[in-house]
């Protein structure tokens, strides 16, 4: 799938770390991307930073224009957003990679969501568009480090529109070293969420940013 193909990619709570960082991967690697937040200068002035022709905006004018929407906000915000601009996305790919999850005394830990997860959450709030979960476990901090050339990571692509998926995994791929991976329909996107809880332990204990390789695939 060619870059034209892919049309433009809008990023909701696009000036936050993981979506700051995969703006950058796909802007540096020739995709249109957009930027969005709360506040439309902030996100320009976040465009700015990254480079490479990223464009900023609030986020109900990024849904608007974007053909391709990343969610990236923070979970406590992720519902209303998403009631906010589902007008925008009638139609279109809608990829969540939000991951509901606390903290405690003892770390990170999972938290429970009504409908089961957070791309479970968006799929019923845009009924009418074409939900994906992806991009859970890539580090935000290796996607914004310019000295990292390679994402050493597989992105587990989850959804119920196979063609939906499929374009996704071609996303993943335009970040270098990165692996789109279908991983199953969304009924199965609680336990990808939660599993960033585990890599925040790891990540922790052993001073590093770990993401996911699946082998024999």
């Amino acid at each position: 799938m060619s870059d034209a193909q892919l049309g433009t990619i809008g990023i909701l709570g696009g000036t936050g770390d993981q979506g700051r960082g995969l703006a950058y991967r796909w802007a540096a690697a020739g995709l249109e991307v957009i930027v969005g937040s709360r506040d439309a200068q902030r996100a320009q002035a976040a465009a700015d930073e990254i480079g490479f022709g990223v464009r900023g905006d609030a986020n109900q004018a990024v849904a608007a224009v974007a053909d391709i929407v990343i969610v990236a906000v923070p979970w406590d915000g992720h519902g209303e957003l998403l009631q906010s601009v589902a007008e925008s996305l009638v139609g279109k790919i809608v990829v969540d990679c939000v991951n509901p999850i606390g903290f405690d005394d003892k770390g990170a830990y999972p938290l429970e969501v009504a409908e089961g997860s957070a791309a479970q959450q968006a799929a019923m709030t845009l009924a009418d568009s074409r939900v994906v979960a992806a991009f859970h476990h890539v580090s935000a901090v290796l996607l914004n480090d310019r000295g990292v050339d390679v994402i050493d990571c597989d992105i587990l692509v989850l959804g119920e529109d196979r063609a939906a998926t499929d374009v996704v995994v071609q996303l993943a791929a335009r970040i270098p070293g990165a692996r789109g991976i279908y991983a199953g329909r969304l009924r199965n996107a609680h336990q990808i969420e939660a599993l960033t809880a585990n890599l925040i332990s790891v990540n922790r204990r052993y001073k590093v940013h770990a993401g996911i390789r699946l082998t024999d695939v």
